[in-house]
């Protein structure tokens, strides 16, 4: 009888360069979406815990943009800009993400949106143009407890819709 060795699944080609951060959201996966593709949603949950967020632009379309600044907790105002290079509703959207238009070191992010019974799973997969990029990104501005953070307030935002639909 013979028998086969069960490895591990390759690691992509590119992992040194990304984040994964996924969350399981008690909330139809129609709604999670929506609350990504407007904007009186977004300016109610999106960054980590304490930040607010102020728009300038908001098109929410392929090769639309959201210009917004992000306000730190410590009064320190991050500029933001993000265009949509795919949409899928409900299922998947994808966006180039950095400071400016021409920002070189803007990073690549896909987020997929699952049905799993009556919840959700979100997955946020970022790519980042080099290893180095990545690195800074988690080391100065903590980007993979920022993606949970953010991922939390959305799961606490819309779960808290979905309860007063219920209520109501």
């Amino acid at each position: 009888m013979r028998t086969t060795k069960q490895g591990t699944p390759a690691q992509s080609a590119t992992a040194d360069r990304e984040i994964v951060i996924s969350r399981i959201i008690v909330a139809p996966r129609e709604l999670v979406f929506e609350a990504f593709t407007d904007v009186r949603h977004l300016s109610r949950w999106w960054g980590p815990e304490g930040f607010t967020t102020t728009t300038r632009v908001f098109e929410f379309r392929v090769g639309g943009e959201w210009d917004f600044v992000m306000h730190g907790p410590d009064g320190t105002d991050y500029q933001e800009w993000i265009t949509w290079t795919e949409l899928a509703p409900p299922e998947r959207i994808a966006m180039l993400h950095g400071e400016t238009r021409d920002d070189p070191n803007a990073f690549e992010s896909v987020l997929t949106f699952e049905p799993d019974g009556t919840a959700t799973r979100i997955e946020m997969h970022t790519l980042f143009p080099t290893k180095e990029q990545r690195d800074e990104a988690v080391e100065k501005y903590h980007a993979i407890e920022g993606g949970r953070q953010t991922l939390s307030n959305l799961a606490t935002y819309v779960t808290e819709i979905v309860r007063k639909g219920a209520e109501g």
